[in-house]
């Protein structure tokens, strides 16, 4: 190549660059405003985590957050004249994005930079076979049963990689993968066709990258959703995280915490038909449906099921897929939001009509009432959404149905305890106010007189100064007095871990459907994360606590040997001088 055809390329690169300045500002975080059959409210309508994230966290750079495509270009060229330099140019591929059907997906790659059989699992076992649940790594602080990005990633064997987030720092997240020998498909929100033009054009130069971009269309207003689809020549490590991809949430300041789940499943043999949907266990079963609400192309979905999913047949994939889902009692609207998650609790046999305890770990909390509450509630028994929406909506006075409900708002105000940093817990933090963008409540919600203040608690970490951006739920059933009624051994308790605040905008809502006089599911998020029941852990010796006796450590102690506990517990309780954190304090 000579100097003036590089002086043309950086040209064209820079007028690219310039042309990308000259759109609007791209603000991942939706402005538009909706409503809901049974919320006139515009302000409550939009997406809470949109709301607050829109005052809380200053607008990102031009186009994709983290991408210097000018550096990137320069970086390009310089590569290619070092390499001209002692071999002949390669073959200059088309710069053009890559469309859906161009490359098959998790596939065994070839001339990768590695060759013949793969020393990575050939020699040893695969780590998380089983599944795991980790917190992440954080800066200045000792490692105990955490994980950095780069373990989650290890980017050596890394063939192709499907990845989700809400918030990114591409440049940065690109120096954690061999970009010349990972495919990768980024799932990214986009609000317009001008914005995916756009997002297009600054990732042309990148051969090896497809976007993907799921529906914005009518009341959604962000795509929350974090995952990971990682392949390697012998597995597929599903991972599903509270952490966006940016270097804050995976610790590498010191000053935030998140949490990890992730599994490795085989490779099938060569030589193994491969399995109809309809005989994946129902975790594989839900994780291709999401694929394809989002979007992705067949091509994915169809190589996911060249898989082993027969560790997740005693887990969960549970989602909010966002629009409206109608349809009749086997309809879309069983399968996500908070109805997906009381269906995943009862297919996993954790439903109870015994009362539970809830300990909810959120980062943002959204305009909450009881009703809201007692809805989550109700799906953590495995109630599909018809028993409070039957309650809400009924006309005519019921007294028995109102006894009923009010009881059970009164249970779930005294079982049900929401973990959220205080004003006092952000200021003394490592980071400080400066470091809690993320963290997120408005103070009219707070002061509200529908909020139920007597369920917050003050979310302080046990990694003494970090802050959380975890989205985990603790439910179990409540310990009873009396011997011979407490629940026997592998009673049903199991956690939440995933994308999902506590608000509505994350689960949905409900409502009637005025065309065809049924119910409908109204979702503004995309979400996902993953149930994983305590007996998992009990059945492979991971716990150390004995419940033969349906008795055992009081708390989340019995959760140990699931995942790491990361809040201090059962937290202080609000009130006197103790307020939350909300977003605007300590800025300027």
């Amino acid at each position: 190549m000579t100097s003036s055809d590089e002086d043309e390329d950086l040209k064209r690169a820079i007028q690219l660059s310039l042309q990308a300045s000259q759109q609007e500002v791209i603000n991942l975080d939706s402005d538009s405003e909706t409503t809901t059959d049974d919320s006139p409210d515009q302000d409550a309508a939009k997406s809470e985590e949109v709301q607050q994230l829109e005052s809380a966290v200053p607008a990102p750079a031009m186009g994709i957050p983290g991408l210097d495509r000018k550096a990137m270009e320069q970086e390009r060229l310089l590569r290619r004249k070092r390499k001209a330099s002692i071999s002949p140019p390669p073959v200059r591929k088309s710069a053009k994005m890559l469309e859906a059907g161009d490359r098959p997906f998790m596939s065994t790659p070839e001339n990768r930079s590695y060759s013949g059989t793969p020393t990575f699992a050939s020699e040893t076992k695969l780590p998380y076979i089983n599944g795991a649940v980790k917190k992440t790594w954080a800066f200045g602080h000792a490692r105990d049963n955490d994980i950095k990005l780069e373990e989650v990633l290890e980017k050596k064997h890394l063939a192709l990689a499907v990845l989700s987030s809400f918030q990114w720092d591409v440049e940065w997240l690109l120096s954690k993968i061999s970009t010349r020998s990972t495919q990768l498909v980024f799932v990214m929100q986009a609000d317009t066709d001008e914005v995916k033009a756009q997002y297009r054009r600054e990732t042309a130069a990148m051969p090896n990258l497809r976007l993907c971009f799921p529906s914005m269309e009518g009341q959604i207003n962000c795509m929350h959703s974090k995952l990971m689809l990682l392949s390697y020549p012998t597995h597929l490590r599903i991972v599903v995280p509270t952490a966006n991809l940016v270097p804050y949430d995976w610790g590498e300041t010191g000053v935030m915490e998140n949490t990890v789940f992730l599994i490795d499943l085989p490779r099938l043999p060569d030589d193994t038909p491969t399995p109809e949907e309809d005989n994946l266990t129902d975790f594989g079963k839900d994780l291709l449906y999401f694929l394809r609400a989002m979007g992705l192309d067949q091509s994915i979905s169809n190589s996911t099921r060249r898989f082993d999913f027969s560790a997740t047949n005693d887990l969960a994939f549970v989602h909010t897929v966002g629009g409206a889902h109608h349809g009749d009692a086997n309809e879309p609207w069983r399968r996500t939001g908070y109805c997906g998650l009381g269906r995943a609790i009862t297919n996993l046999g954790l439903a109870t009509s015994r009362p539970i305890e809830i300990d909810y770990v959120t980062s943002s909390v959204g305009s909450l009432n009881i009703g809201f509450l007692s809805m989550l509630h109700l799906a953590a028994q495995g109630d599909d959404g018809l028993t409070e929406h039957s309650w809400r909506t009924q006309t005519k006075k019921d007294s028995k149905a109102q006894a009923a409900r009010t009881a059970f708002e009164a249970q779930t105000e005294n079982s049900f305890r929401v973990f959220y940093p205080s004003e006092e817990t952000v200021k003394a933090s490592t980071g400080g106010p400066e470091n809690a963008g993320t963290i997120c409540f408005q103070p009219k919600w707070w002061t509200s007189p529908t909020f139920p203040t007597k369920v917050l608690r003050d979310c302080k970490s046990r990694r003494r100064g970090l802050l959380m951006h975890n989205k985990i739920i603790f439910a179990r059933e409540k310990e009873s007095s009396s011997p011979e009624d407490r629940p026997p051994r592998g009673s049903k308790a199991w956690v939440y871990v995933g994308s999902a605040n506590c608000s509505e905008s994350a689960w949905g809502r409900l409502v009637k459907d005025k065309g065809s006089k049924g119910v409908k599911l109204n979702c503004r998020n995309w979400e996902c994360g993953v149930v994983v029941p305590l007996r998992r852990a009990w059945a492979m010796g991971m716990c150390e606590v004995s419940r033969s006796d349906g008795g055992g450590k009081e708390g989340l102690e019995m959760f140990r040997g699931v995942l790491p506990i990361p809040m201090e517990y059962p937290g202080e309780v609000y009130g006197g001088d103790r307020k939350p954190w909300f977003y605007g304090d300590g800025r300027g």
